[in-house]
């Protein structure tokens, strides 16, 4: 990038300006304390503003400390962040912040090793805070920064590489403001979330048009590059929601590691041929007859980033256990509501309360 400080300058002005006038009102910019932007931003990963705004206002009132946080349990930290997914995020943080309180004096670092040597803590996450909080020019690459610099500059490398981010950081450093960083960050932001966006962006109302390398040739839609190489796998499973007696359900507990690590859900197995050898599948898997319900109540489809799960879901009495599982939990109605289940399984949930409701 061969830009001279004139136009820098010019850059800067442009955006904060635009930045300063048309900024949406969000809760985490009430404040620039680190506890909240490091929060936030963990929270807005792979997460749109709209659906982060309530459970961050939540996630404030029950731990409205960073040491309340980093001393709730597991549980109750799993409750929070139902429905948001990709709950390593939540674990990490906590890790995070039981280190800065016990060991740091609940003061998050300010300086990017001290930053970045924190449990789940990577390049944007510490440019974000940094920025933000600390008013430290340290870039803040995410796909939307990506794609406004990747069309102003008309980079072409592939952005699916982690050196690509690296040329990103590098462009960014001579750009970003240092006096007003944490402006600079959000706006890049911003603007990539309102007017630089994937599909028709609104160049006419852009304030960086007169800077943009893509406009000017209208390859705009060109860029960021991506190309996505990943085979997402489908599995095929069957769900039941499992009565015992008239007001208690079969719950199960997943495991400590891996997808969706310690979250509560409806016995599972995979998709069998008929009902009776589904049957067998529980017994076998689970110890528990069934009397099954003859057709399925709903079928959930859920996407995650490799994989995609097809579940049949179905409603069963148990008629006889014969388990000693430690991961199965038989609970109420009002005792469910204090855990924490996976997306998929809060759908299933939903369509057998309306069921009920319907009956």
């Amino acid at each position: 990038m061969e830009w001279n400080k004139e136009k820098i300058i010019a850059f800067r002005s442009a955006l904060i300006d635009w930045y300063e006038a048309n900024k949406r009102i969000l809760p985490w910019r009430e404040n620039t304390e680190p506890y909240r932007i490091w929060v936030s931003e963990i929270m807005l990963q792979q997460t749109k503003v709209d659906t982060v705004m309530p459970y961050f206002e939540r996630f404030m009132t029950w731990f409205p400390t960073m040491k309340d946080f980093a001393e709730a349990p597991e549980e109750r930290i799993l409750k929070a962040w139902e429905g948001l997914g990709y709950y390593s995020r939540v674990r990490n943080l906590q890790a995070a912040m039981k280190t800065v309180v016990t060991e740091m004096d609940g003061v998050v670092p300010s300086d990017l090793d001290g930053i970045l040597a924190l449990k789940g803590v990577g390049p944007y996450t510490a440019g974000a805070v940094l920025s933000i909080a600390y008013e430290k020019p340290e870039p803040a690459v995410d796909g939307n920064v990506m794609r406004v610099i990747s069309r102003i500059l008309e980079i072409d490398d592939d952005i699916m590489k982690q050196k690509t981010r690296k040329k990103f950081e590098a462009a960014l450093y001579p750009l970003i403001d240092p006096e007003k960083p944490g402006e600079f960050n959000q706006a890049l932001m911003e603007i990539g979330a309102l007017v630089c966006t994937p599909k028709k962006p609104m160049c006419l109302i852009c304030p960086l048009q007169e800077f943009c390398e893509a406009h000017k040739v209208g390859k705009e839609e060109a860029y960021p590059v991506k190309i996505k190489k990943t085979k997402v796998k489908k599995v095929f499973l069957s769900s039941v929601i499992i009565l015992v007696g008239e007001d208690q359900y079969i719950i199960e507990q997943r495991p400590e590691t891996g997808l969706l690590a310690n979250l509560w859900q409806f016995p599972t197995v995979e998709l069998t041929e008929n009902h009776e050898a589904m049957k067998l599948a529980f017994l076998q898997q689970y110890g528990i007859e069934l009397e099954v319900e003859a057709e399925p109540i709903t079928h959930v489809k859920h996407i995650f980033s490799h994989l995609v799960w097809e579940v049949d879901v179905f409603v069963a009495q148990a008629i006889h256990l014969q388990t000693s599982d430690l991961k199965l939990k038989t609970v109420t109605k009002a005792e469910m509501e204090h855990l924490a289940f996976p997306v998929p399984y809060q759908k299933m949930w939903q369509a057998f309360l309306k069921g009920e409701t319907v009956q």
